[in-house]
């Protein structure tokens, strides 16, 4: 803290009671509630949800509303929310083949079961400023469109019939609960898909974007990427089988990779993968082509020193919350640590004469 800071602990009250005065901005304008933030800056709520571990989308648009809309520092509040919560149990693994989607495309087939559905998304927009928001118009109503969970197969389950694609690697081990435990190396894979789905999306995305462009060889399809509703399940222990006790939204990337083959193995398509809470399309097509690009040594292929092929490297530095604290700590006072170097910096000049003033020139 800046205990040194003149003033001490009332100038530490004055700059809290300045943060919230600027957090509330003019009050002639009207105060902004949680709910609209909810409701209203959606995909800013998933990723405080997605990075923050803790599925509540009033809590994340709590934090996004106390950081002045900050995500990493409302991502923060949201994790160190949650390790005051009780741990009562652990619900079964979700089955994404029964989402009820509201979006779902494929960039390697055409005509899926089902079909494709473009949902709400922008990649059909023209990016072009609207400035009928700005007018606080009445939204015109969309279609409708009755969305029902079913059996929605996977699209690489289509390369699995005829033995293009390999089998979805499994680990019988229960991996280790990254939010409980620190992250250890070597890593597992699912241990390595548990960090990149808290990872920064901006980082993850500059590493995917990397491998696109040489830095690990990693040509990709989207095979498929669904965005919907998932029943949780969880095990109560009196009852002896499974209830559901609610619905979350994911987003889900599966990337069909290429794959030249081995000595043991026939040539044949590879996955990378990628599940994110929330409607997080970047950040799941992100993890996805990481992901892949993580498993050259699984794969027996050549590591080229692409930083997304280094493992160490991607899980260390990938956790915003990690870096901005250890970023940030530069800020408070290092006075004895500079006041050290300062008279290291005076010792060596003086050795040197480097602290002799020049003549002035004639």
């Amino acid at each position: 803290m800046y205990v040194a800071v003149k003033g001490g602990e009332r100038a530490i009250a004055n700059a809290h009671a300045w943060l919230a005065e600027e957090r509330r901005g003019d009050t002639d304008v009207a105060d902004l509630s949680v709910t609209q933030i909810r409701e209203q800056l959606k995909l800013a709520v998933d990723r405080v949800m997605a990075e923050g571990s803790l599925y509540d989308p009033d809590l994340a648009a709590l934090a996004i509303k106390q950081s002045r809309g900050d995500l990493i520092e409302a991502i923060f509040l949201i994790r160190a929310y949650r390790t005051t919560l009780p741990r009562f149990g652990a619900s079964e693994p979700v089955s994404t083949g029964e989402m009820a989607c509201d979006r779902r495309i494929s960039a390697t087939f055409k005509d899926l079961p089902g079909g494709q559905v473009l949902g709400p998304t922008f990649d059909y927009t023209h990016r072009l400023l609207d400035f009928k928001l700005a007018a606080d118009g009445e939204v015109p109503e969309a279609p409708s469109r009755d969305v029902a969970p079913g059996d929605v197969p996977h699209v690489t389950e289509f390369l699995n019939r005829e033995g293009l694609i390999e089998e979805a690697p499994a680990e019988d081990t229960t991996p280790p609960d990254l939010t409980r435990e620190p992250l250890e190396m070597p890593a597992s894979r699912a241990l390595r898909l548990q960090a990149l789905t808290r990872a920064d999306e901006g980082f993850t995305l500059g590493l995917a974007y990397s491998t696109q462009r040489g830095y690990g060889r990693n040509h990709a399809f989207v095979g498929e990427l669904r965005i919907g509703m998932v029943p949780v399940e969880m095990e109560i222990p009196e009852l002896g089988f499974a209830i559901e006790i609610g619905e979350i939204t994911l987003t889900e990337c599966e990337t069909v990779n290429q794959f030249k083959g081995s000595k043991t193995e026939p040539p044949q398509f590879t996955r990378g993968y990628g599940l994110v809470f929330g409607q997080s399309e970047r950040k799941s097509i992100s993890m996805a082509l990481v992901d892949r690009a993580l498993r050259w040594e699984e794969l027996g292929e050549d590591n080229v020193g692409a930083p997304a092929q280094d493992a160490e490297f991607v899980l260390y530095h990938a956790d915003n919350i990690q870096a901005t604290g250890f970023l940030e700590h530069i800020k408070l006072p290092h006075y004895v640590d500079f006041q050290s170097e300062l008279e290291l910096v005076r010792k060596l000049r003086r050795e040197a004469g480097a602290d002799q003033v020049p003549e002035a020139a004639e």
